[in-house]
């Protein structure tokens, strides 16, 4: 690279900054297959000034005062090929979009694909918007710290409840109801299911409510890897992830999202196996990990020798309480219920089902295997009240104190990795937000006629309203002091518990059990959405085990169980042969060949 010219002046680029962006720019025109449109949306987006933005911070950070001759910047080469790497990625998200325009013409392409997607796209959308930053970062590093290498088995549960168990017993039935009853959405389910328009609109509120700041949660522990790989501010990876995403989403909708979480998977698998491997070997491998890992003591959590290598951990009742909120709670999340909802075929759940358990096996069960470790990170550490170990900077500088021994380049791959799981969840959950305002709050209640087109406009308003919101909160939480962010973080903590609470249990029956009734449907939504808002404001009238949101939010899901079913038992049940004619869509019979079913 050349040397940079007199820098004194930081009003605008310097050279160097330009001939970056030249280089970058030229290579990624030759590497990226996309229309000459795309290549222009980019340029819109800002991506021409993210590249020179960079390169200012560089020329910052590595001149000399005005006037004196600025230094060489350091693995130049290394950074060209990384900003490259990036621009690459964000280019085919975007070319893919653009690409999927055609299916998103009416609500059922834009929202469902049309529910023509196939067993390897529908599983990688499973995964992807499963397991987003805030798994890779914020619990794996919490929960391997908390527990050892016991943490593992959250990504076993992962894999086994939810994903394995979640295809076998949803799959095949939420497709086959929710095409019978015409519903596109989880709330929208609900109200056709029961026969009521109160359901379906408190069903879209509670949906509304703790989506929003759980997508504003995704950009959490992206800012620690990116100032890392990159050196530039977390504001503008914000604002990248959250314009490109949205560009992605609004162009090509659900299509679009399940092909790039198809390509997004195959970064995340690739990125997990990579990093485990590296961070192992600066360890000595994994015999010597484990023996280190044996030798950690913290007498104010275990004082048993080996508790953070064994196989239960230091503190199994809470483990249990994270394998079930992060297992079970998937059945109940709008936004993963509704990939089932476009699965092709009887073939696509049978093949979906083993792949998405692959997935989540490799990409959960390592990130968490990983996690493991990280008391062997060489990072600063405090104590909390308790006298208990805590890392100085908060659970997600965890894993990047995990990788910051790391090859540059393999630190670059890692941004990509956690950029992928990010954009791939934070795409599902604006589709599920937006669909669910647009189709089961606005249709028919505020706005009495809405054609299809009118519907897919409206979503795509939405879809960007969603983002900007969820960036917003994730910058006010950046860089705000304000005491209130505080109760924002704590929603995003109770989100899940708060969703699965309220839905599973009524979902679950409602494909299953004839008798579900809409009183216990509300008994569920009240109780579950309620016990997490509780327990997020006043935390202490909770017995201490439950004063957990994650083990109050695995609380909420069991009791929802027992609360369907009890309170169907003595409430009205829905009119007879209205559900039996909902239910004859199980009976339909279909012809299949005989290397699928034995004749006689």
């Amino acid at each position: 690279m050349r040397r940079f010219v007199n820098a004194g002046s930081f009003g605008k680029p310097a050279r160097t900054a330009c001939f970056v962006e030249k280089n970058v720019i030229s290579a990624f025109k030759k590497l990226l297959f996309v229309k000459k449109s795309a290549f222009r949306v980019l340029k819109k987006t800002g991506i021409y000034f993210i590249i020179i933005h960079y390169n200012s911070e560089t020329v910052r950070n590595f001149t000399a005062q005005k006037g004196r001759r600025a230094q060489k910047a350091p693995r130049g080469d290394n950074m060209v090929f990384k900003i490259l790497l990036l621009v690459l990625f964000f280019g085919v998200m975007i070319g893919v979009g653009l690409y999927c325009r055609r299916h998103a013409t009416d609500v059922d392409g834009f929202v469902l694909g049309g529910r023509r997607v196939g067993p390897w796209l529908s599983a990688f959308a499973y995964g992807t918007s499963y397991f987003s930053a805030v798994i890779f970062i914020g619990y794996a590093g919490q929960f391997g710290w908390k527990y050892g290498i016991a943490s593992t088995w959250i990504g076993i549960g992962n894999a086994v409840v939810g994903s394995l168990l979640a295809w076998v017993i949803l799959g095949r039935r939420t497709r086959v109801m929710t095409r019978h009853l015409g519903s596109s959405t989880m709330p929208d389910f609900f109200g056709k299911r029961f026969d009521s328009k109160g359901l379906k609109i408190g069903a879209s509120i509670i949906t509304f409510v703790f989506l929003i700041p759980y997508t504003a949660s995704l950009y959490n522990g992206l800012s620690r890897l990116f100032e890392m790989a990159f050196n530039i501010d977390y504001v503008w990876c914000i604002v990248a992830m959250s314009v490109l995403t949205g560009i992605y989403v609004i162009a090509g909708g659900y299509m679009a999202t399940a092909i790039n979480d198809f390509i997004q998977g195959i970064i995340m698998i690739g990125g997990i196996i990579a990093v485990i491997a590296a961070v192992l070997s600066t360890n000595g491998g994994f015999t010597a990990s484990l023996a280190a890992m044996a030798n950690v003591n913290d007498a104010a959590v275990s004082e048993s020798p080996g508790a953070f290598a064994s196989f239960f951990g230091p503190d199994p009742l809470n483990l249990l309480g994270v394998v079930i909120l992060t297992s079970l709670g998937t059945w109940g999340l709008p936004q993963m219920v509704q990939k089932f909802y476009a699965i092709k075929s009887e073939d696509s759940i049978k093949k979906g089902t083993i792949i998405s358990t692959v997935f989540a096996v490799i990409v959960a069960g390592g990130c968490y295997f990983l996690g493991g470790f990280g008391r062997l990170a060489d990072i600063a550490t405090t104590t909390d009240a308790s006298g208990a170990l805590i890392p100085a900077a908060g659970y997600d500088s965890v894993l990047p104190g995990m990788l910051s021994k790391l090859p540059d380049l393999l630190i670059a791959v890692v941004v990509i990795l956690v950029l992928s799981a990010s954009m791939s969840t934070l795409s599902s959950l604006v589709i599920a937000s937006s669909s669910t305002l647009t189709i089961d709050l606005l249709k028919g209640n505020i706005i009495k006629k809405m054609d299809e087109k009118r519907q897919v406009l409206i979503i795509r308003i939405f879809v960007v309203v969603f983002i900007a919101i969820s960036a917003i909160i994730a910058v006010y939480q950046v860089k705000s002091t304000d005491e209130a962010v505080k109760y924002i973080a704590q929603l995003m903590g109770v989100s899940w518990g708060a969703l699965a609470g309220a839905f599973l249990a009524p979902f679950l029956y409602g494909l299953y059990w004839k008798k579900t009734t809409k009183i216990a449907c509300w008994a569920s939504f009240i109780f579950g959405a309620g016990i997490m808002v509780l327990n997020m404001l006043a935390r202490g009238i909770f017995p201490s085990f439950l004063q957990s949101p994650i083990n109050c939010g695995a609380f909420a899901m069991i009791a929802g169980l027992i609360i369907v079913p009890v309170v169907s038992l003595f409430t009205k049940k829905q009119d007879k042969a209205a559900v039996d004619a909902m239910f004859a869509c199980y009976d339909q019979k279909v012809e299949v060949s005989q290397k699928t079913s034995l004749t006689d």
